[in-house]
């Protein structure tokens, strides 16, 4: 699912969650869509982090995150 649909699924059903509650489904729903959200977070986080590079003195190796 891609990650704008991802959250306003998430964001609906905690709406409906605050105005009338939800249902188990709805419940099993919202944390499925929870977990990933996360998942997909994290990966993007670590995708991020592996583009950065630390840059020493001349003739020094660069670090990789």
């Amino acid at each position: 699912m891609e990650m704008d649909k991802l959250i306003n699924r998430i964001n609906e059903l905690s709406r409906k969650n605050k105005t009338e509650g939800l249902n188990e489904s709805e419940l099993a729903e919202r944390d499925l869509l929870r977990r990933q959200y996360i998942s997909i977070f994290k990966q993007n986080f670590r995708q991020e982090l592996d583009r950065i590079e630390i840059v020493d003195e001349p003739g020094e190796p660069t670090i990789k995150h």
